[in-house]
């Protein structure tokens, strides 16, 4: 039988590494997509002797042809979407590059519900397919940034309607929401990262096998981590104005200590 493909934006790094690499390893073909062609070539060798076939798709998201060109490739069919691809921009909303934000909001929105739509068809005609949108537990929160947050949420809302669209068609919709990860992200986004305690950062690879777990499970939205989960949950359950208040006083690492009840660092 043919193996299954998995269809992967933003895999040079990070998240989107970690699951290239985990699919490889289970036996699926790769569709990486990327901007970065020569580390788009570097993980393709790595990967070739586990996934079998790997295909590079370069591409940049934040381009409505190259979008297209993604979309295409997703309406032949595919087992796996995921829908990693995504970037942060630092500073006030006032002060930034507008072309910068709408390339984000072109990265972090569009190209999920474009690259989606055009992935379900074919999963739903096959009654089996998986759509993995990687999100962010700031998505889940009131404060603390703009434009980043406010794509995320999205991601988050967009999945959970479509999540209820999709019960009984044998094709699941999740999103990932994980918190500080050890990833190239904050370097690339100029996020200052100092005051971030070192309990609260989270490796890839724990990222990517809890959040399969979840999915294994069912779970819409999957938030990997106890120090996470209890983080939303004070989100959701503190009224929004105190919460965004407390997200404007507090430093990462207080903010986190509270909501956890943790005193100290260590582990889960």
């Amino acid at each position: 039988m043919p193996r299954p493909v998995a269809l992967i934006t933003g895999p040079t790094s990070g998240i989107g590494a970690g699951y290239a690499r985990r699919y490889a390893r289970d036996g699926y073909d790769l569709v990486l997509v990327a901007r970065d062609v020569e580390r788009l070539k570097r993980l393709a060798g790595e990967l070739e002797s586990e996934a079998g076939n790997v295909e590079m798709l370069p591409a940049d998201l934040a381009d409505a042809a190259d979008r297209e060109r993604v979309a295409e490739r997703l309406v032949a069919g595919v087992r796996v979407l995921v829908n990693n691809a995504g970037f942060g921009v630092s500073g006030e909303f006032w002060t930034s590059d507008p072309a910068v934000l709408q390339a984000q909001h072109d990265v972090n929105v569009t190209a999920v519900m474009q690259l989606t739509r055009a992935a379900l068809p074919a999963m739903l005609e096959s009654g089996a397919g998986t759509v993995v949108n990687v999100a962010s537990v700031v998505g889940l929160l009131p404060g603390r940034g703009s434009t980043y947050p406010a794509s995320k949420a999205w991601v988050i809302s967009f999945t959970e309607g479509l999540a209820d669209g999709l019960r009984g068609t044998g094709v699941g919709v999740h999103a990932v929401c994980p918190g500080y990860v050890r990833t190239e992200f904050h370097g690339r986004a100029g996020v200052d990262v100092a005051d971030v305690p070192s309990f609260a950062w989270l490796e890839v690879d724990d990222v990517v096998r809890e959040s399969l777990a979840d999915i294994a499970r069912g779970k819409v939205i999957s938030i990997p981590s106890i120090r996470y989960k209890c983080l939303a949950a004070t989100g959701r359950l503190a009224p929004r104005g105190l919460f965004r208040a407390a997200t404007g006083r507090l430093s990462p690492r207080r903010l986190i200590r509270a909501a956890t009840g943790r005193i100290g660092g260590g582990d889960d």
